[in-house]
């Protein structure tokens, strides 16, 4: 039996008044992952627990197959391990977006204009990130460039158990109340208000605003946490595994869990990325003996961050049609047993523009279990209308991977 996971990030969302009161799944056409659900078994689960914050670490954690209430040390960490970083037990990391923040006022009063730079290319963010570092780096603190606007922090010997906000969760705010207040940790608040003086006027930045591009003028530090211990995904499921991802932490937590990551040139995290890049690296996968591809899209949590309701239908459509499609039609000429899951990690709704906890879609198709419901399709409603339901991701992960 073979295995594929397509996590489209942040897809599920909420009725849209502007789509005729539909949900941009219910809206998208998606003509193979539907015939799939008319074929297999749709319904909901929750991947993030109670008490836990809805991010991308908890829930893609949950639905690789791993309790967030059990694995869970923070989401900067699994970052950092996929960037090579080497973490020591005593170290503490933390995620640092490169964000755009309004140019008037003091900096405490500042609007988070966006939490992405414009989705800056990687190759301009690891400049200002080398800077930063050259500036503000010390013995105990450390910048490490990664993929365009997400980019690590380490601190040596540091503690934890902050509040520190995302800043996808604040924009078209304030930053005012979302500052970080706790005095142990002075030094985030210190230095990214010395970042603003530093980046405001760089070169690459200068250049991004002469081309109508959101400046880099800004560093925001969150997300702190330890090394994880993650056991073995190959003991767990007794199968061989890759992950395929163009975010840090996916490929981090694939990392952990001892699952070869594959990189694609040209996947971004965005709408912009190499869909077909990531469809052949998984059939590749496949080709070369692997049981089990995870593979992760982002462009749909990117599209609702920032608003963009068109963008986040277009990309799904896009999944659908240069992804779903030509995994399905590979396993299907290869006459072997396969199931594909399609879900997404968390809710990101459009009206918002931020993650929520609530349950989300999935669809399972079983190539040996073939039913058909002609009322099936791959959507908040008739997801929830079908009944079934899994109280956590990683019991989900277990029943598609048939753990016994």
């Amino acid at each position: 039996m073979k295995y594929v996971l397509v996590l489209a990030d942040g897809m599920a969302d909420e009725k849209v008044p502007s789509l005729g009161d539909k949900t941009p799944l219910q809206y998208a056409n998606l003509p193979t992952i539907n015939s799939l659900a008319q074929r297999g078994e749709i319904g909901k689960v929750k991947t993030i627990p109670d008490g836990m914050s809805p991010g991308s670490d908890t829930a893609n954690l949950s639905v690789m197959g791993y309790d967030p209430k059990v694995y869970h040390t923070g989401r900067s960490p699994l970052e950092a391990v996929s960037m090579g970083i080497d973490l020591a037990d005593t170290d503490v990391t933390f995620r640092c977006n490169l964000v755009t923040l309004s140019e008037d006022d003091f900096y405490d009063e500042k609007v988070m204009l966006d939490n992405s730079a414009g989705e800056i290319s990687s190759e301009e963010a690891a400049i200002l990130i080398r800077y930063i570092n050259e500036q503000l780096g010390s013995a105990d603190i450390s910048f490490y460039p990664g993929v365009s606007y997400r980019h690590a922090v380490v601190w040596k010997n540091g503690s934890e158990g902050f509040k520190l906000i995302p800043p996808h969760d604040i924009l078209d705010r304030k930053i005012t109340d979302y500052l970080p207040k706790e005095k142990e940790i002075d030094w985030v608040l210190s230095m990214m208000r010395k970042s603003y003086e530093l980046l405001k006027d760089h070169p690459v930045n200068i250049s991004r605003k002469e081309k109508g591009l959101k400046p880099a003028n800004s560093i925001w530090i969150w997300g702190e946490g330890r090394k994880p211990r993650l056991d073995s995904f190959k003991n767990k499921y007794h199968l061989e595994g890759a992950v395929i991802s163009a975010v840090d932490l996916v490929k981090g937590i694939g990392i952990c869990a001892g699952l070869e990551s594959i990189d694609v040139p040209g996947a971004t995290g965005n709408i912009h990325t190499n869909f077909d890049g990531k469809a052949m690296a998984g059939i590749d996968a496949l080709k070369r003996g692997k049981d089990y591809v995870y593979l992760h899209v982002e462009a749909p949590d990117e599209c609702s961050h920032q608003g963009d309701c068109s963008g986040k239908i277009r990309s799904m459509e896009i999944i659908d049609e240069k992804i779903v499609k030509p995994i399905y039609d590979y396993l299907s000429s290869q006459g072997e047993p396969f199931k594909i899951l399609i879900l997404p990690d968390h809710p990101t709704p459009i009206a918002i523009k931020t993650h929520t906890s609530d349950p989300v879609p999935f669809v399972l198709y079983d190539s040996t279990k073939e039913i058909y419901n002609k009322d099936n399709a791959f959507d908040e409603i008739a997801a929830e209308k079908s009944g079934m339901f899994f109280d956590a991701g990683y019991k989900l992960a277990d029943y598609f991977l048939d753990k016994k």
